[in-house]
């Protein structure tokens, strides 16, 4: 992050604008504004990067910035608010100075990746009549859909990825008119940007289901990016910044809020341009922000991209080396790679990493999750996740300052020291790991055992290539805690690397399998507690090595895998659709089984009726397997499949051919939300994937166990939805109402989704709730498991519904129970809400705990006050009518919400607020770094509130972070 680094000339700190912190943006006692580092700094300190071995320098957003968003009382330091694509951030530098930094890292051999944005620019455009006005909730296109500008009603994902999207007008075709306040006209460049017809202009987004496509991020204006317009010129942009600057590469913004056709579309055509201009290595990586593989995955697979960011292995590490979670579950993780193998990209290309300028460093994740632990433990763990992420497959993003052993107290603001010397008093306070240094001085301490280890990490990855760009074979995982083994080999050299990192705090040894019986293999990394520097394998392979407490050794072969003299045989198993695709369709599993145990390449090949066969994979580690993205041929297709491997002397062999079926869509309810109350106008949505612009998926209901009975259709995706009027059926309380979806597909006959019950009106409360179980002794019952027992009956809280017992001094144990209803077993409900399920199991310290039932989904669940936020405000536009200087405040001490020790209910009453219309968040810990809004979403949309004038009162429930005022 420029503004972060160094900075090399003070002469740019305020952009030109001016020595007014809400107009320049700069001020570099706030967190949250320009600091004054710049690309000057960047190329002053270009040794200190290279000497941790780096090869490339990927930049946070350059461009220049709206330099101060007034409704976010922050600045675009961080380079999100984009309005000339253009021209570097005058706060950064000039072209000028960027085209001499990456002059000089080519002339090292190092390149220059840019972060870049397709989904959004700076929060410009207006709507209604204040031009001004921004901040609107999201309207969806089943409520108002797009129109033509002859006021024609159409859906644009009928278009998207053509030349033929309709004509639109600003005044006829949106939800929201668009307006651009006099003087910002043409605020943005290129000029076409200016155009508001390019904007989806329907409010902001709540990160979920269709508007996380479609809704502006905080406002910022979110770009049309189904306009074939939009993506044209986002092309054009980016193809300027390749040719005329000469940079390497890109990671792109926000990917999986774009729709799939900008990127099938956007990727071919700038890596195809990159390559005319020389740049045969040219590398574009997403941002997915998710941790599932059948998710990320389909962005290279699907939607042509090169490779997304590992958050997947970010989740992964972080378990293994400062969780301490099993390591079986790391080996499970490497085990389903193969999401990401398709002909011509794999896993291999992913850039992995180990925390961002969004979530948080690992330094911070280290100290959050071994909060007793000294510093030597917390260095240790630290170095343990950067030798996992520098040996096993990918490729290592160092976050700057993590080499300095940065922290903070969470992600986003908080996570964006600065190099030099800081002048952030949030900053300052920082428990650096291994220095006692504060951000106070300068942090370029070649010497930090952590910039130390990075470099001797990157050294020895150089030097042996294969620990970079090999094959990553699963060997050994320990039961619980302890060694996680693996293999790295490169195709051509053929000489095996074992890696064993061990998460225990406690030496540990293991038998690893390897390629090689009766071979002596040289430890080159690692300190292996006392033992030979050299081993040698058994007769059946196996490496014994020994690994000290949270580190790493690394074990190299004295020579080359011994040649295959035949291929061996392989048998295609039977295609399927494929297991835990997360909900979603579209990929079939293939898979073969290879008679042998060395390194063998096996090439998956597929063909339909008249075509020939086509590479749709290689995978080079056992199991052998890809996941074939088939979503481009219809339903019922059959795919021919075969095998064929490549053994390490040469030779080949093939499978017999079987035959797969490309799987039907799956239908997903999105809403009513299950076991929810509802009552008038019920809106019923859901999703289909994979998603094609043709589908129409019919909805139907059942009353009370009735027949089932159209209630209407949609052919708007990417949500389909109705509304289905409740209020006429005249239902009395408590009758349940199901939904669900269905869609007729050639080939896929009455494809059906899941089903929703639902209840109409108010869900009737049961007489009473019992927490019953091996604690009722406890809690003053005569004995365990007494669901007639008053001393464990729960109270219904009549302004949210749910039932809570505080227990205010528990002891320590290990207790089992159940939510028992009306004072017996008749009627109760265990583990997960299940009617007459199993108990559910309560590890507690001793001390007070509420527990909380809901009827609705019949979930009982333990809540602790330490589980709680140390603060929660209403923050939102009536802040300064409760007192506070301005409005949207989170650390305004009148906005505070107190915590109901009785139900662990944060609580603010208002004892007179002023008639009007309001909006407002929950915001944690007196900062926007964790907030949530209507419904509980995380960043979610602003909470409404029609408001008569009198008494308040604001509430707060953290296990659901649901906000409400009445």
């Amino acid at each position: 992050m420029a503004d972060r680094f160094s900075n090399g000339s003070s002469a740019n700190d305020d952009g030109g604008l001016g020595s007014d912190p809400m107009v320049s943006g700069f001020d570099p006692t706030k967190k949250g504004f320009y600091n004054g580092g710049d690309l000057k700094g960047l190329l002053d300190k270009i040794d200190y990067i290279q000497g941790l071995g780096t090869t490339s320098i990927w930049l946070t957003p350059s461009f220049k910035n709206k330099a101060v968003q007034p409704e976010d009382k922050s600045a675009g330091y961080h380079g999100y608010w984009v309005t000339d694509f253009t021209q570097i951030d005058p706060h950064l530098g000039t072209n000028e100075e960027l085209k001499a930094l990456i002059d000089e890292a080519h002339s090292r051999g190092m390149k220059v990746y840019f972060d870049i944005i397709t989904n959004h620019t700076a929060d410009v455009i207006g709507y209604g009549e204040d031009p001004q006005d921004a901040r609107k909730p999201y309207v969806s296109k089943d409520a108002t859909p797009y129109k033509t500008a002859a006021g024609a009603e159409f859906d644009d994902r009928d278009y998207a990825g053509k030349d033929t999207f309709p004509a639109l007008d600003p005044k006829e075709s949106f939800p929201y008119e668009p307006f651009l306040a006099e003087g910002e006209e043409n605020l943005k460049v290129p000029g076409w940007l200016n155009d508001p017809r390019l904007y989806h202009n329907r409010g902001d987004t709540t990160f979920q289901g269709e508007d996380s496509f479609y809704g502006d991020f905080f406002g910022l204006d979110d770009l049309f990016t189904e306009h074939p317009k939009v993506v044209d010129g986002m092309a054009d942009v980016y193809e300027t910044w390749i040719g005329d600057f000469g940079v390497d590469g890109f990671r792109i913004d926000t990917m999986k809020h774009v729709n799939d056709e900008f990127w099938q579309e956007f990727g071919p055509r700038v890596l195809d341009f990159a390559k005319e201009q020389g740049k045969d290595e040219f590398f574009m990586f997403g941002e997915v922000f998710d941790t599932s593989k059948s998710f990320t995955s389909q962005f290279t697979t699907r939607n042509k991209m090169q490779a997304v960011l590992d958050f997947p292995f970010q989740d992964a590490a972080r378990n293994f080396a400062s969780r301490s979670q099993g390591a079986a579950n790391l080996e499970a993780f490497f085990a389903a790679d193969d999401w990401y193998t398709d002909a011509d990209s794999n896993v291999y290309q992913l850039p992995t990493f180990l925390g961002n300028h969004d979530m948080g460093r690992i330094g911070s994740f280290i100290a959050a999750d071994n909060p007793e632990a000294d510093d030597a433990e917390r260095v240790a763990r630290d170095q343990l996740a950067h030798e996992l992420m520098y040996f096993s497959r990918g490729n290592p993003v160092v976050y700057y300052g993590d080499e300095q052993g940065f922290t903070g107290p969470g992600g986003d603001q908080d996570a964006r020291q600065t190099l030099f010397a800081s002048q952030v008093p949030e900053y300052l306070d920082d428990d650096l790991l291994g220095t006692d240094a504060t951000h106070a001085t300068d942090s370029f301490d070649t010497g930090h055992p952590l910039y130390g280890k990075i470099s001797e990490l990157a050294a020895l990855t150089a030097q042996h290539p294969a620990l970079r760009d090999g094959a990553h074979q699963n060997r050994y995982a320990s039961d619980g805690t302890g060694i996680y083994a693996f293999s790295r080999t490169d195709a051509k050299d053929q000489r095996e690397y074992v890696v064993a990192v061990n998460n225990s705090k406690t030496a540990q040894t293991a038998a690893v399998p390897t390629y090689i019986a009766k071979r002596t293999y040289s430890r080159i990394y690692g300190d292996a507690g006392g033992s030979a520097a050299e081993a040698k394998t058994a007769d059946d392979g196996k490496l014994t090595v020994t690994v000290p407490s949270l580190s790493a050794v690394v074990y190299e072969s004295s020579g080359r895998i011994p040649h295959s003299k035949a291929a061996p045989a392989v048998v295609l198993q039977e295609p399927a659709t494929a297991a835990g695709d997360n909900g979603r369709s579209g990929r079939i599993k293939v898979a073969a089984d290879v008679d042998g145990s060395s390194f063998y390449e096996v090439t998956f090949q597929a063909r339909t009726a008249g075509g020939g066969w086509e590479p749709i994979g290689t995978d080079d580690t056992a199991p052998y397997q890809v996941f074939h993205d088939v979503t481009g041929l219809k339903p019922g297709t059959a795919v021919e499949y075969r095998a064929v491997v490549l053994d390490n002397g040469g030779h080949t062999s093939a499978s017999a051919a079987r035959t797969g079926a490309v799987p039907s869509p799956v239908l997903a309810m999105q809403k009513p939300a299950e076991g929810s109350s509802v009552d008038g106008k019920v809106e019923v949505s859901a999703t289909a994937s994979p998603e094609k612009s043709d589908y129409t998926v019919s909805f139907e209901r059942s009353v009370d166990g009735g027949d089932w009975t159209a209630i209407g259709s949609d052919s708007s995706s990417p949500a389909y939805t109705v509304f289905d009027d409740l209020g006429a059926l005249g239902l009395a309380d408590g009758t349940p109402v199901r939904y669900r979806a269905a869609m007729s597909v050639p080939g896929a006959e009455n494809v059906l989704s899941d089903i929703r019950t639902v209840v109409a009106g108010e869900i009737p409360q049961p007489d009473s709730v019992t927490v019953a179980g091996s604690l009722n002794s406890e809690l003053g019952c005569p004995g365990d498991w007494q669901p007639a027992c008053e001393a464990a009956f729960m109270t219904l809280d009549p302004a949210d519904k749910v039932w809570r017992l505080t227990a205010p001094n528990l002891p320590a144990g290990t207790y089992e129970f159940k939510a028992a209803i009306n004072g017996d077993w008749k009627e109760n409900y265990g583990a997960g809400g299940a009617f007459n399920g199993g108990n559910i199991v309560l590890e507690h310290p001793g001390g007070a705990v509420t527990f909380r039932y809901d009827h609705a989904t019949h979930l009982l669940s333990p809540v602790y006050a330490s589980q709680q936020p140390g603060a929660v405000a209403a923050a939102g536009s009536m802040n300064t009518e409760l007192g506070c200087a301005e409005d949207w405040m989170p650390a305004c001490d009148q906005a505070q919400l107190v915590l109901d020790p009785a139900d662990l209910v944060w609580k603010l009453s208002v004892p007179n607020l002023p008639a009007g219309t309001y909006e407002f968040k929950a915001a944690l810990d007196r900062s926007w770094n964790v907030s949530y809004g209507a419904g509980g979403s995380p960043n979610g949309a602003n909470i409404g509130l029609a408001h008569d004038g009198g008494a308040l009162t604001l509430r707060y429930d953290h296990f659901t972070h649901v906000m409400t005022a009445g």
